[in-house]
């Protein structure tokens, strides 16, 4: 009998776009003033905005703070991995 993993929790939570928390993150891909990329427990997510900051870390309870404008979240379901910034997953947000 195959054992059937269930995902964790994953939630997002915001401020007025400028200010917002997300749970179920798995690491943090990359990121700058324009852009954070997240693997997360549902996919990878990529957070556009300016002046964007993490400001708390803490992936051994799966959270990320982040502040700054937020303009848009957007989902995929591809996994990145190593050099991701580099890759196919990071071509297909820009």
């Amino acid at each position: 009998m195959e054992e059937v993993k269930s995902a964790k929790g994953h939630r997002i939570t915001m401020n007025n776009r400028e200010a917002g928390s997300v749970t179920g993150v798995n690491s943090v891909v990359s990121f700058d003033p324009n852009e954070i990329l997240l693997e997360t427990e549902q996919g990878a997510l990529l957070i556009k905005g300016t002046d964007l900051n993490v400001t708390k870390l803490m992936l051994d309870k799966g959270e990320v703070e982040v502040d700054g404008r937020v303009d848009s979240l957007t989902y995929s379901d591809m996994k990145p991995g190593p050099g991701a910034q580099d890759g196919f997953l990071h071509r297909l947000f820009k």
